[in-house]
């Protein structure tokens, strides 16, 4: 039995020698098959140019989205690339120590050596110290029910191919947070654009350029983990974030039903961001794709400005296996003045070791590169300067590589929702706008069903979605009839939208004329319908 057993076991051992080389090869044929780096999108795309567009009044802007899918960049023929040609992606993790807390964010590299940058900014604003009294909370409240799961195959099997923003789901796949408040997540590390805004003022604009692009990728990191869906704003709902120990306040409103734009516009230390956005969603069986529309501004208050549109993303194994979120596609940041950015989010593969991989490039004026910037979107990205022809061999090499931005780590969420911290403070009514007419009606936080959805009130949250998705059918209505955004003006007919002023004075008055209750019971009479 011994001799029999030694011999079944050699057998094995020199099968599993087979598979592991049959992988590496597999391996070494995808990266041979990834395509080059895509060229940067005609500049005519974006309405911006060379010393133009000194303030958001005279600027106009595109509403392409420049995100391309990576099944088409990955239908190249298996071929030996050039160092010259082809595209690596790194893992910063395998060739990267922990950088001291005191370095991240500043101008020294991870072994401590200069990374030839002007100044060392801090991570944070000094003045957030100032506000360290503000106390948000850390969880969600504990669930009053019992949830009971929902097949998911179940509710959507009948609409494959469809847009899945169209169809009625239990509230079972929400999380409680709405599309509005989703936006505001892009701010989490909103002091990246602190930093850009110092080192402009420096004379620094690479360094500026490189936090951007930073910034543009971090608002990813937060949709790790999520596999719910956020609640769809009703026409005319709103949400305002005041967070004053990061020096921003933002605002977001849904501005039209049909199509579905949510205009945002948010207001830093020496910066505005301001966007309209688009989701197209479509659902193939085992992938669901989330297409974005719109393009993303940010403005200095020097008057430079950066544009980009966000990539794809895709939800993967609805049906069998473990689900995941990818995102792919190219990132065009887009300057008016010395430097644009170009990023390419690498779409997850089966024989992936190092998914979840972002790489670019920053090119001046000529279209020269002037640096490199790499990393994973859920983690951390890197740059180093130079033109990047000589590619990386020796993976414990720095070669001047730089920290830029870094994940903030937190213990794992206790609901199935996976919120981050940030998020969990986003629907919180604090003490101070529980006070009366501290909040307009139309205010996401005052959404009955996504309130009692975080509570764990599923059968009261269920009622109340059905209820208003019943007012939501009558939305193209009042659409149609000429609803107008309250805060927000048009561009034109199909311009972008920007925020015409008014609510944070509104705010400090209590004064909400003009805001309906759409959250409210509703009478239908006579094709119109009215409000109690």
């Amino acid at each position: 039995m011994l001799s029999e057993f030694a011999q079944v076991q050699r057998k094995l051992n020199f099968l599993c020698k087979e598979r592991s080389s049959l992988l590496d090869t597999l391996r070494q044929l995808e990266a041979a098959n990834i395509d080059a780096e895509a060229p940067g999108i005609n500049d005519n795309e974006y309405q911006l140019s060379k010393n133009e567009y000194s303030s958001l009044e005279r600027s106009k802007y595109s509403e392409c989205s420049t995100t391309e899918s990576s099944d088409d960049t990955e239908k190249q023929d298996v071929e030996e690339a050039s160092d010259e040609e082809e595209s690596c992606y790194y893992d910063s993790k395998d060739f990267f120590t922990e950088s001291p807390s005191h370095l991240i964010g500043s101008g020294m590299d991870t072994k401590g050596q200069g990374a030839d940058v002007k100044d060392a900014w801090p991570k944070e604003a000094p003045n957030e110290a100032l506000c360290s009294h503000i106390e948000r909370r850390i969880k969600l409240p504990d669930p009053v029910e019992k949830e009971k799961p929902v097949s998911l195959w179940s509710m959507i099997k009948d609409n494959v191919g469809k847009d899945l923003t169209r169809v009625c789901l239990p509230v079972y796949f929400n999380e409680p947070i709405s599309s509005l408040q989703k936006c505001c997540e892009d701010l989490e590390y909103s002091y990246l654009l602190d930093r850009a805004y110092e080192y402009g003022k420096a004379g620094d604009s690479l360094m500026r350029i490189v936090n951007v692009a930073a910034f543009a990728v971090s608002g990813y990191a937060s949709t790790e983990g999520r596999l719910c869906k956020p609640f769809n704003p009703l026409l005319g709902e709103t949400y305002e974030a005041d967070f004053p120990e990061k020096g921003i306040r933002f605002f977001s409103e849904k501005v039209s039903h049909h199509p579905t734009l949510i205009a945002c516009h948010c207001e830093g230390r020496g910066w505005k961001f301001w966007a309209d956005s688009n989701l197209k969603t479509s659902f193939w069986g085992q992938t669901i794709q989330l297409d974005p529309v719109g393009v993303l501004t940010l403005e200095f208050d020097d008057g430079e400005i950066f544009q980009w549109s966000k990539v794809t993303t895709s939800i993967h194994n609805l049906i069998l296996g473990k689900i995941y979120c990818d995102h792919h596609g190219m990132m065009h940041i887009r300057g008016n003045r010395q430097y644009s950015c170009n990023l390419k989010f690498k779409g997850q593969t089966f024989l992936d070791r190092n998914p979840r991989q972002v790489q670019g490039c920053v090119e001046d004026g000529v279209g020269s590169r002037v640096a490199t910037v790499f990393g994973t979107w859920d983690d951390s990205i890197y740059y180093h300067k130079g033109d990047g022809k000589n590619k990386r061999k020796d993976t414990s090499s720095s070669d001047n590589a730089s920290l830029v931005w870094r994940r903030t780590k937190h213990t794992p969420n206790l609901t199935r929702y996976n919120l981050t911290p940030f998020a969990i403070t986003l629907n919180e009514l604090t003490p101070g706008l529980k006070v009366d007419e501290q909040l307009p009606p139309t205010d996401s936080r005052l959404r009955p069903d996504q309130r009692h959805l975080e509570n764990g009130e599923y059968e009261m949250a269920n009622a109340e979605k059905l209820r208003l998705e019943t007012r939501q059918r009558m939305s193209r209505k009042l659409q149609e009839d000429g609803w107008r955004p309250r805060w927000f003006d048009r561009e034109g007919e199909d311009g972008p939208y920007h925020y015409k002023g008014g609510y944070w004075e509104a705010k400090d008055k209590g004064n909400w004329d003009g805001c309906p209750n759409i959250f409210g019971e509703i009478v239908e009479a006579s094709d119109n319908f009215t409000e109690e």
